[in-house]
């Protein structure tokens, strides 16, 4: 079967990148769509350059092996090894399963495809309409979500920690926040609320925002973890990054991404 290098690369690139969100969706990680997509970039560029090497057996076994290691480490944000663990094994059996379906599909339907670089590449172009679907998935959630949004704002207690103090405001979901990190997700809080627990004029870390006033940088700090009451619930996450700005005190504003951290 002929294979074309756009083809090659862009059935490739989908493929990875559904099966590194899936991997994320799984595992609850925190890493942005902009990072599993220069991670399947990466992934697509070694599927179709690595048949060219000529190698096979297990060293071929070995190298794809590692670049799908490799390739969860780069689409991921982990705090600790174990992380990194749960999403490179979330990874593998989603590229297992999907690569067992597809083959059994293929062999039942009579559709020609061929294996290269660890993944099915078939005269079916069966990664480019997952990942539309995918997309379009994802576009309707966030469609739905600021419609949501204008439709009502649900307030939460939420109680925020940091060393040994702790302090509980009400707290909403706001599908407007796009501020992240390095990748990762930033709430808003009050100066004055973050000055109970910790020291604002000596947080080093900045973000940049986006306000209707202009372009500026906040400080931001790492909460060691914060509690949401949803009254029949309490959601407890870990590691929650917060910029300190001039909104209302006692109130946070709470980055959508954290729901679905939860």
């Amino acid at each position: 079967m002929q294979v074309y290098i756009e083809y090659a690369l862009a059935e490739n690139f989908c493929m990875d990148f559904c099966l590194l969100f899936a991997a994320k969706a799984i595992t609850k990680n925190r890493a942005g769509l902009w990072r599993i997509s220069m991670a399947s970039v990466l992934g697509a560029c070694f599927a179709v350059a690595f048949p060219l090497f000529g190698l096979g057996g297990w060293i071929a076994t070995a190298i794809k092996l590692f670049a799908g290691a490799l390739l969860c480490l780069a689409a991921g944000i982990f705090k600790s090894v174990k992380a990194y663990l749960k999403y490179t094994a979330a990874f593998s059996l989603t590229t297992f399963a999907l690569g067992g379906g597809l083959i059994a599909v293929f062999s039942l339907t009579g559709t020609a495809y061929s294996q290269g670089g660890g993944v099915i590449l078939s005269s079916v172009p069966v990664g480019i309409p997952l990942f539309a679907a995918l997309a379009l998935a994802l576009a309707v959630k966030k469609i739905a979500s600021k419609f949501i949004s204008k439709m009502a704002k649900t307030y939460v207690a939420c109680r925020i920690y940091a060393g040994q103090r702790s302090i509980k405001v009400n707290a909403f979901f706001d599908s407007g926040n796009k501020v992240y990190r390095m990748g990762s997700p930033v709430s808003v809080i009050s100066s004055g609320d973050a000055n109970k627990i910790v020291n604002v004029d000596g947080i080093k870390n900045f973000v940049s925002v986006h306000t209707v006033s202009g372009k500026g940088k906040l400080p931001v700090f790492t909460a060691d973890k914060i509690e949401i009451d949803y009254g029949e619930r309490i959601v407890t996450l870990r590691g929650v990054l917060f910029c300190v700005s001039s909104c209302k005190d006692g109130l946070a504003v709470l980055h959508p991404d954290i729901a679905e951290a939860e």
